[in-house]
């Protein structure tokens, strides 16, 4: 029997595409603020319709990472990390439901992660994870500098936990989670207060104590969408009118 084979539906081919166009950014080929070739030229390059091609591109424009220019071509964009974040900081900021769900996921995988590293966790880890709570406590006024630390940490306790579905399942994340924490990041005393939050996680996990390493990694989510919430939506007054309330970081142990 001969097997039955269909065409490749065009949705398929076009992030084809996309991924193709990625991957010669990431591999340095193609260059921030670099022209691609012209449409036609580009199509024949890849093997595939022009249609298809524009789709891709238009995915790409989408999410910032290349821009089409009338009339003279697409471009690749500076890739500057606050332009690329921008579409997933529109779907953070949507509604507080986006956060939500973003933060109940984080609170199902980040502490089977940091229960399963308390498990399997070296020494050498340990400290390493040790010296991101000191860099991030340095970087008090530095937000991109504790962004990379807290990312350091986060990354760390992945890597500890030695299970590669889980890691690929928090890459996945990853995009959404760096959006979110560069909008946290600058709430009041989340810079200051988080690093104790920090801390208490590498304890448990020096400890070896796996219930304590979940315990502790979802109290620190906890404190950081509440302290979010608190900042971004605020509470309504007496007199019906929307309100700025306190952070509720600054009342984080």
């Amino acid at each position: 029997m001969q097997p039955r084979f269909r065409a490749l539906e065009r949705r398929a081919l076009a992030e084809q595409i996309a991924e193709r166009i990625l991957q010669l950014i990431r591999d340095g080929e193609l260059q921030p603020g670099q022209k691609l070739p012209p449409e036609r030229e580009l199509a024949a390059l890849l093997g595939v319709s022009r249609a298809s091609l524009r789709e891709a591109t238009k995915a790409l424009a989408m999410r910032n990472i290349v821009e089409i220019r009338q009339g003279d071509g697409t471009y690749v964009t500076s890739l500057d990390p606050a332009l690329l974040m921008a579409p997933l900081d529109f779907f953070l900021a949507l509604s507080q439901s986006n956060f939500f769900h973003l933060f109940e996921v984080r609170k199902i995988l980040e502490g089977s992660t940091a229960a399963l590293a308390a498990e399997r966790i070296t020494d050498e880890e340990v400290d390493y994870l040790q010296e991101c709570v000191h860099r991030a406590e340095r970087a008090a006024e530095d937000s991109e500098a504790y962004l990379q630390a807290d990312l350091d940490l986060h990354n760390g306790i992945v890597q500890a936990a030695r299970n590669p579905v889980l890691a690929r399942l928090m890459e996945s994340l990853s995009a959404l989670t760096w959006a979110s924490r560069r909008r946290t990041v600058e709430v009041p005393g989340v810079k200051v207060h988080a690093p104790k939050d920090h801390q208490a996680i590498v304890d448990a996990l020096r400890a070896r104590d796996p219930e304590r390493s979940r315990h502790m990694m979802l109290r620190h989510l906890e404190h950081i969408q509440k302290a979010l919430e608190a900042e971004r939506w605020g509470e309504a007054g007496e007199d019906g009118e929307q309100v700025e309330v306190q952070s509720r970081a600054s009342c984080l142990p």
